[in-house]
Parts: C-alpha cells; sequence; structure tokens
C-alpha cells in the first residue's frame, strides 16, 4: 500500500472533484484523486461554457443558487481572466411568449440579486435594446424590441485542467487513467482501503491494466459526476442516498449567425431558452434537456435535438441553418438530484452534499452542481469534513488566482507581441485565452518558429504538447485536441486521422515514465 495514508481520496476528476482537491490540498491536506479517464472527459467538458447566475432559474425561484452563482462569477472572473471573460447577451422580445414585464422584473432581479448588496458587479447592468436601431442586427425583422444583460463564457475543461494543475502544486496526487475499482472501510482503523486499477488509453503505452494498487485514506469523497449513484452501488456496495437523474444536453457548431461578439438568448414555445454564443468563428447554439436512460458514456445528440435546436435559430436569425451546415455536435449529461419534477428544465442545478458513516469511515457524496459554483461547493464539502480532518486550515481560493490567471487579457497579450513577435497571431489569440501568464513557461526562450518545434497543425507545435504532457496529465491526442487546446472543434473530417497520429507519436517520444506524475 503506497504514498502512506490519504487524509482525503475524491474519485472523479470533473470541475467538482478538482475543486474539493484543490481546496483541500491548500489547506494542507493529504489528497488523492482519481479519474477514470482523462480531466473533464465527461459533463465538465461539454457544456454550454457559460459561468452565469442562471437566468432562467429565476422562474423555478432557485434564488439561493442565483444568488450563489452570481456572487461567484464575480470571484471566478477575477480568479480566471485568461480563460473566463464578460459576454453580452441580447434577449430579442417575442410578443406570444414572456411578456415585456416579466422579462424586464427578471433581469432586474438578476441585476441585484448578489450576496453582497454593498459590493456592485463589475459587469455592465441589463437594458432595454432598440434592435431597429442596431446597426449589425442579425435577427429577423419581425424582433424590433429585446434586453441586454451580462454573464461570462469559460473555457470549461480548461478550468478543470488548471484547478488539477493547481492542486497538483500544491502537493495532490492526480491520477488520471486510474479506476477505483472498489472501496472497503477498514473497522480497526476506521479509514478506507481503496483498490485502484489502471485504464488502458493507447494503445502504443503497456499502463498494465491489469495491475492493482491499494491505497489508504481517512476519508472518501464520491465527485463520480453521472457515476455518483452508481460508485456508490456497485464499488463501494451501498445503497445510494439519493436518486439521480441523468438529463442529456446537447449542442450543435454551425457557421457564424452573426459578425458581432455578442450572444443571444433565445425563448421557445416549449418555455425553455436556447443560447447562441459565438465560438472559434461559429455559432455554439444549445442546449437541449431531455431524459437519458442509457450509460453515461454512451451519449449522443438525437434528431429532435438536431432539428429543435435548428428551428429555434430559424425562427429568429435571418441567416438560415439546416443539417448540412453542421460542423460539429456533442452532448453531456448532468447529473442532477431527482426531485420528481416532470420537466428536465425544471430539476434543479443545485447541488446536495450527504455525510455518511459507513463502519465510521467517513463517505461524502457530491449530487448535482454546476461549473459556476465548483469553489462554493468545495468549501462546502469541506465544512463537512472539518471535524474528520481538524488540521485543516481555512478558506483561502476565493482571492487566489489559478495558474496563469495573475494578469490580465491584455497584458499578457502586450508581453507576447512585445518578446515574441514573430510569434503567428492566431497562435498568440489562442495562448492568451487559454494559458494567460503560463504562456511564458510555455515559449520559455524560443526566439523564432523553429523553437517550437514539431509543427503538427495550423498554430499547433510540438513545443505546447510537451508542456502539457509534463504540467497539465494530457496523455492522448483526444486530451490535448478536445480538451486542452479545443482545436478538435475546428478540425476538418479529413484532417482529424492525421493531425491524431502526428500528436500521438510526438506524446510517444516526449512522454515521461507513468510512475513520475505530471507537475
Amino acid at each position: 500500500m503506497g504514498n502512506g495514508m490519504y487524509d482525503i481520496a475524491i474519485v472523479g476528476g470533473g470541475i467538482n472533484g478538482v475543486g474539493i482537491a484543490v481546496d483541500a490540498a491548500g489547506r494542507g491536506l493529504k489528497v488523492l484523486l482519481v479519474e477514470q479517464q482523462d480531466l473533464a472527459s465527461a459533463t465538465s467538458s461539454w457544456s454550454s461554457k457559460l459561468i452565469h447566475g442562471g437566468l432562467r432559474y429565476l422562474e423555478h425561484y432557485e434564488f439561493r443558487l442565483v444568488r450563489e452563482a452570481l456572487a461567484e462569477r464575480e470571484v471566478l472572473l477575477k480568479k480566471a481572466p485568461h480563460i473566463i471573460e464578460p459576454l453580452k447577451f441580447i434577449l430579442p422580445h417575442h410578443p406570444t411568449m414572456r411578456p415585456t414585464w416579466m422579462l424586464k422584473a427578471g433581469l432586474l432581479m438578476y441585476d441585484n440579486l448578489n450576496l453582497n448588496p454593498f459590493k456592485r458587479s463589475s459587469l455592465a447592468k441589463s437594458k432595454s435594446v432598440d434592435l431597429k436601431k442596431w446597426p449589425e442586427n442579425p435577427l429577423m425583422q419581425q424582433f424590433t424590441n429585446g434586453f441586454s444583460y451580462s454573464d461570462c463564457f469559460v473555457d470549461d475543461s480548461r478550468l478543470v485542467a488548471l484547478n488539477a494543475m493547481h492542486a497538483h502544486q500544491l502537493g495532490a496526487d492526480i491520477r488520471t487513467y486510474s479506476q477505483c475499482v472498489s472501496a472497503k472501510t477498514n473497522q480497526k482503523t476506521n479509514t478506507w482501503t481503496l483498490e485502484l486499477q489502471a485504464t488502458p488509453y493507447r494503445s502504443d503505452v503497456d499502463n498494465n491494466p491489469a495491475a492493482f494498487e491499494q491505497v489508504a485514506a481517512k476519508v472518501l469523497v464520491n465527485a463520480a459526476g453521472p457515476w455518483v449513484q452508481s460508485f456508490l452501488e456497485k464499488n463501494v456496495a451501498r445503497k445510494s442516498p439519493r436518486q439521480i437523474r441523468l438529463i442529456k444536453g446537447s449542442h450543435i457548431l454551425i457557421p457564424s449567425l452573426h459578425t458581432g461578439k455578442e450572444a443571444f438568448i433565445l425563448q421557445n414555445d416549449d418555455g425553455r431558452v436556447v443560447f447562441v454564443t459565438p465560438y472559434r468563428g461559429m455559432s455554439l447554439v444549445g442546449t437541449t434537456d431531455r431524459h437519458h436512460t442509457g450509460k453515461p458514456d454512451q451519449i449522443k445528440i438525437d434528431d429532435y435535438e438536431i432539428e429543435y435546436l435548428l428551428k429555434t435559430v430559424n425562427q429568429y436569425f435571418m441567416a438560415k441553418r439546416t443539417r448540412a451546415d453542421i460542423l460539429f455536435t456533442y452532448s453531456g449529461v448532468r447529473p442532477l438530484c431527482d426531485d420528481e419534477s416532470d420537466d428536465p428544465s425544471a430539476i434543479t442545478r443545485d447541488y446536495t452534499l450527504t455525510m455518511e458513516h459507513i463502519n465510521t469511515a467517513p463517505l461524502l457524496t457530491v449530487f448535482g452542481g454546476k461549473l459556476t459554483t465548483f469553489r462554493k461547493l468545495a468549501e462546502s464539502a469541506l465544512d463537512k469534513l472539518q471535524s474528520h480532518c481538524p488540521q485543516m486550515t481555512s478558506e483561502w481560493t476565493a482571492n487566489t488566482p489559478l495558474p496563469g490567471g495573475d494578469m490580465s487579457q491584455a497584458e499578457v497579450k502586450a508581453r507576447l507581441i512585445d518578446n515574441y513577435a514573430w510569434l503567428p497571431a492566431s497562435l498568440i489569440e489562442r495562448f492568451v485565452t487559454s494559458y494567460g501568464s503560463l504562456s511564458f513557461t510555455i515559449l520559455g526562450k524560443a526566439s523564432q518558429i523553429a523553437d517550437l518545434g514539431q509543427h503538427i497543425w495550423q498554430d499547433l507545435y510540438g513545443l505546447e504538447i510537451d508542456y502539457l504532457v509534463q504540467h497539465e496529465f494530457a496523455k492522448t491526442a483526444n486530451d490535448i485536441l478536445w480538451r486542452r487546446s479545443k482545436i478538435g472543434y475546428t478540425l476538418k473530417p479529413e484532417e482529424k486521422a492525421a493531425v491524431k497520429n502526428n500528436i500521438t507519436a510526438l506524446i510517444a517520444r516526449h512522454e515521461i515514465p507513468s510512475s513520475a506524475n505530471v507537475g
């Protein structure tokens, strides 16, 4: 049984798991996090990519959740200005749906529903918009009035990776492609014994998937996301104290519907809303709410969802889109607490933490949650664990930037242009909004394009891949394309195989020994 006794062992490498890991490690606890695939490989990388209070949650009287999320929006914008940035939304008024008075009242509440009434939001407040006078108006002519308000865009999977990276810098043991196949209590010590098994991740790497390792921990945290209930029932042999419902949310990427930087929130006749967000020169459209009864890792958009999203945008925008225009689709499942609501949209997005003692060994299970409130969820989790880890120090994450977040985007961009004037503009822009001040760590003493290493595709070079393997837990081409860089979104089908093969070959040449752990 290696590495001695951990204070906390966390199962799940999504946003909630890494949030708890970094908070606990920063409080002086010995932390282990295990993830059966890559970080953010499920729900946390297939989101709408928003840090928001949740305007539509007000209709379901989720005032506590919205208030906390709005306060966290301010905190996270300061913690990670490289991957989180303000985003203006346009809400066209549809006279057959929510009345004007209701929208005004909701937006007024959204502007002012804050945990600290004496601290104003850094984002612009809502206001009425005369769409007839908007020179770049891409909407159908019948939409003459609307409203604007502000929330934030986030690179969702990088938010996860940076929290994991920060946790590791603080001493946490981060293990990706490692599955906790069983968790049993030791009644003599009132602790947990976890049996871990390596998960195969590349055909060219023998990571000995048959080998098992045992580790011990004082506290077990189940943050397995869509697998939270099945992990309890199958791996812990414990009946889940709560039932979850898997709600599928799907998105489509289509050629851009407008030239501006604004996002849109579109009302639908079923009471739901659809976001249209500018994303890498395209429009990201989503999301849907559909019950999912299959396995969490076997999910894809269906015909109904495609037609639903296309119908919505075509109802509002002058530019029309068809199935043939769809560039990419993705789907994710949200593991929400089953509140017996018949409407998937009405199921609470709030989180619930349950604390149990299995033969006196403490078990904390995380149900629900959303990207925006992960940090507060982590603080709540550590509060519940205080009596089991009395040596932990106090809360600290609110005012500490994530790696790369100690400079504004403008400052990073100016320094990159000044120090690396030869870099392609597209690479500078991507580094600014992906790595922030970590860009200088990646580029180091490079003085010409040749110093960036092997050219993989457009603005992707070997130097960046080396960094991602050595510091951000990337082990496969998919880890890099879909979760670290998001370049996969922009690849044409005929390009994918060659790009993946080149990345895989480069990883294999530069991969550090698995026993060394990245950091």
